[in-house]
């Protein structure tokens, strides 16, 4: 509270005094005041008051009292300026802290590629623009009204420019991206509908011959002869827990073989395997370990030489799981009976589930994007059309499909989709179980969702090109061809992510520069809110991280747009494949469940090096970790923070904010604040 006597003064300006009536100004804050006026020099005689209805001998306030309540709120108001800035300046100092002893995504990524200048050079140009307006605005405000001096014709010709030349193009690009957006939007309107009439009509996929139930857990007395693949390489994370997982399946072990796929060029990390899958083979599981001396082609590579083997003829099915995935024990008994009475079933995939979900803000937000692909894209599509992309894990295969649909090809990053493709073109059909879970890891760090994510958009649009011609010449009906190439492969993989990256990261900032090109409060606002609503519908507890999902999802579009660019037109990062970085993190349960069933170690069989192997797992794992800078994230944040400041000067409040915590979005990004660190 702020009381102030003010009396007849000096000021410093003039060499008179003022001559006035003493006031007293009582202030709690600059909206809650009160003034008193003082005909004597004792300070207990009020005669004004801020409430002018208490008593008849109020009086009204004059300029001069009014004046120095205008002070006293600039006074506050600078105050709060001058917090403000002392918070600007910490944050300056973080960030450059931060820059200086981060890592540029240099090495994982070109910097000077294209796509990096581009938006350099967009968000200097931003910059420059937004100063020009504001001093146009300065210059308005200042110059004698009638007078024209040079600065004014140049606004003028820049006034002219933008009208004649810069909207018109502008606009209608807009309005493409506009439509684009809205046939995407009703595309996931669609999808939710269809997934909540199988929930209203409780719709799940039967056994053909009408067998036992499989929640009994008998597997329906089919035990067919299955083969079990765990490719891996370099997940010295998880290798243990993946083969304990897989060994501890409930299946008779004379119908079940287990092949370790080891692609690891790490000798530790291959004698760590080997020595585990030792230690189950004296247990008697029916397990072998394989290393390929040519390494090539991937995944792919790794699956293709495995089921070259000989001893493959013997078996019927083929189930895959990844590394870091963690089947229940009853999984083949869910999965493998639905195969049977049915011949044109080719697959049978399962739903993923997360133990780490709940990690940090960066798992968060996966798990709501991958909760709606399966829960909404994959079951919908597996009901109505018996179609969808096989997800690469925690699914089984009809061998006879895979030889039939020509088996694993090395030629895109995608081996999953490519193959399911193919299938579906032999007309084979496939199933999705949305209540058989498998555990498995989110990626925990930015840089690992980034290369994950790269991979998963640039794959497609490489498969897109290189499918295409089959696809026309296929004996499926025009219905499925229409499906698999507009809606699976052009709408969800290539219209998606470019609108969602032109649209919010190009032409939304440029409309702010070039105003007479407008983009509606609806587009900005309503519809993506909406669709951000309906993605987060399967998975309810993460109601309350909507808007950092909404704006982390356009933050994203950034790296798959070019994933996209680079897998359409077959540039150098299409045909890059980075194994995501796992943690090894397990559930609890599963833990005591494995630890109970786990074979004791036998210290008289170990391998001589497997003690120094370990050791040097260790130290590896303490390394320090960095944080990274992402240069195209970094550039989009100044470019939407300068349209947010533009948007003030042309008062366009829902364009100020969604630009605001976009840019902000950005830069937290950009600065790898976002997750957990890597080494």
């Amino acid at each position: 509270m702020h009381i102030i006597k003010m009396s007849p003064s000096f000021s410093w300006w003039t060499e008179e005094p003022h001559r006035g009536t003493p006031v007293v100004v009582k202030m709690e804050n600059p909206n809650n005041w009160s003034m008193y006026e003082l005909e004597t020099t004792s300070d207990d005689d009020i005669l004004i008051s801020n409430n002018f209805s208490e008593s008849k001998t109020h009086r009204n306030k004059n300029a001069k009292q009014l004046t120095w309540v205008l002070l006293l709120k600039a006074h506050k108001a600078a105050g709060c300026l001058a917090s403000i800035a002392a918070a600007l300046l910490t944050l300056s100092s973080a960030i450059r802290h931060r820059i200086s002893s981060g890592r540029t995504d240099t090495k994982t990524s070109n910097t000077k590629s294209k796509l990096y200048i581009f938006l350099k050079v967009f968000a200097f140009l931003s910059v420059l623009l937004l100063g020009f307006e504001m001093l146009a605005c300065v210059y308005t405000l200042m110059r004698p009204i009638g007078v024209k001096g040079v600065f004014h014709l140049l606004y003028l010709s820049w006034v002219s420019i933008r009208v004649n030349y810069l909207a018109p193009p502008l606009q209608f690009l807009a309005n493409a991206c506009v439509v684009l957006f809205i046939v995407q939007s009703v595309d996931r309107v669609v999808l939710s509908l269809g997934c909540f009439w199988i929930k209203f009509r409780n719709i799940k996929p039967v056994l053909s011959d009408g067998g036992d139930d499989l929640e009994s857990g008998n597997g329906g007395g089919y035990f067919p002869m299955v083969l079990v693949q765990i490719p891996m390489c370099n997940e010295k994370e998880v290798y243990q827990q993946s083969i304990a997982a897989v060994c501890n399946l409930d299946w008779p072990k004379s119908n079940i073989l287990i092949q370790v796929l080891d692609d690891s060029d790490d000798p530790t990390t291959q004698l760590l395997i080997k020595e585990e899958v030792h230690k189950w083979q004296e247990e008697g599981a029916n397990i072998l370990y394989r290393h390929r001396v040519i390494r090539e082609g991937y995944k792919a590579g790794n699956l293709k030489s495995a089921m070259n083997c000989s001893y493959v003829k013997e078996y019927e099915f083929v189930a895959i799981f990844d590394a870091d995935f963690q089947p229940t024990p009853e999984f083949l008994k869910k999965t493998v009976p639905h195969f049977k009475g049915n011949e044109e079933l080719g697959l049978v995939q399962a739903r993923w589930s997360f133990v780490n979900k709940d990690e940090n803000l960066l798992t968060r937000l996966q798990h709501i994007n991958l909760a709606f692909h399966f829960e909404v894209e994959q079951q919908v599509n597996g009901t109505f059309l018996n179609f969808f992309g096989f997800n690469g894990t925690a699914g089984v295969w009809r061998i006879k499909a895979l030889e039939e649909s020509g088996g694993w090809l090395e030629r895109t990053t995608v081996e999953d989709m490519d193959i399911a493709v193919r299938a579906h073109l032999q007309g084979w059909k496939f199933i999705f179980l949305n209540d058989v879970e498998c555990q498995c890891e989110l990626p925990e760090s930015y840089e690992a969702y980034r290369k994950q994510q790269h991979r998963w958009h640039s794959g497609p649009m490489h498969l897109f090109r290189l499918c295409l011609p089959d696809i026309i010449r296929s004996k499926i009906s025009i219905w499925k061809k229409f499906n698999m190439i507009f809606l699976f492969f052009l709408l969800r993989k290539l219209i998606l992510p470019f609108y969602s990256f032109t649209l919010f990261c190009i032409i939304l900032p440029m409309t702010m520069f070039v105003p007479e090109a407008t983009l509606p409060a609806w587009v900005v606002c309503y519809i993506p809110a909406t669709m951000s609503f309906l993605n987060i519908l399967p998975a309810p507890k993460s109601f309350p991280f909507i808007v950092p999902y909404l704006l982390f999802e356009n933050t994203m579009s950034v790296t798959k747009f070019n994933a996209m660019i680079s897998g359409l037109f077959q540039l150098g990062s299409a045909y890059e494949w980075v194994v995501t970085k796992k943690s090894g993190r397990s559930s609890e349960s599963d833990l005591v469940s494995l630890a109970e069933k786990q074979p004791v170690p036998q210290r008289g069989n170990s391998m001589p090096d497997l003690d120094e192997a370990r050791d040097e797992m260790k130290k590896v794992s303490k390394r320090k970790k960095h944080n990274r800078l992402y240069t195209k994230e970094l550039a989009l944040a100044f470019l939407l923070l300068s349209a947010s400041a533009r948007s003030l000067l042309s008062a366009q409040g829902m364009h100020f904010y969604f630009l605001l915590f976009q840019g902000v979005s950005f830069l937290l990004v950009g600065l790898d604040l976002i997750g957990e660190q890597v080494g």
